[in-house]
């Protein structure tokens, strides 16, 4: 089965930086309380109603290495078998930098971000296009348009 994806070329600016200050707010950097914001989508209490607040909950899963909600969220065709985690890595920051298509009538769209984190003591980041899909009523993740892995060695 292939997926044939032609997005709106309309992108939105979409948050600045989260630097996990406040313990309460949701790592996902919407600046909401994790609890009213990813918490419930991870918890099962309801569904992305985009593909950014889906991107955004991922992010967070990723956060607190909840496996089940990773791989319940992705695509059927490009879902892997199990997530491994990296257990020297730690996510810190999202900066969401453009959502294109992904809305609430759409059935496809792409989101631009970088996720930055920690390992082995140094700031790296992870920047990617991820591109999103709806399927049976929800969003799902389909995979990366593209993607680079970068370090900063500036500590």
């Amino acid at each position: 089965m292939g997926c044939q994806i032609s997005l709106p070329s309309t992108p939105t600016v979409t948050s600045e930086p989260f630097d996990g200050g406040d313990p309460a707010a949701c790592p996902c950097g919407s600046g909401a309380a994790e609890d009213r914001c990813c918490g419930r989508f991870l918890r099962g209490e309801g569904q992305a109603a985009t593909a950014e607040q889906l991107m955004r909950s991922r992010y967070t899963a990723f956060a607190h290495e909840d496996a089940a909600y990773l791989l319940e969220t992705w695509h059927p065709s490009t879902r892997p078998r199990r997530v491994r985690f990296d257990p020297g890595r730690r996510w810190v920051a999202l900066e969401v930098l453009e959502a294109t298509g992904g809305g609430m009538l759409d059935s496809e769209g792409s989101v631009s971000f970088v996720a930055h984190h920690e390992r082995d003591g140094r700031r790296r980041e992870l920047r990617e296009v991820s591109l999103f899909v709806r399927d049976e009523g929800r969003w799902r993740y389909l995979g990366p348009v593209d993607a680079s892995l970068g370090g900063d060695d500036r500590s």
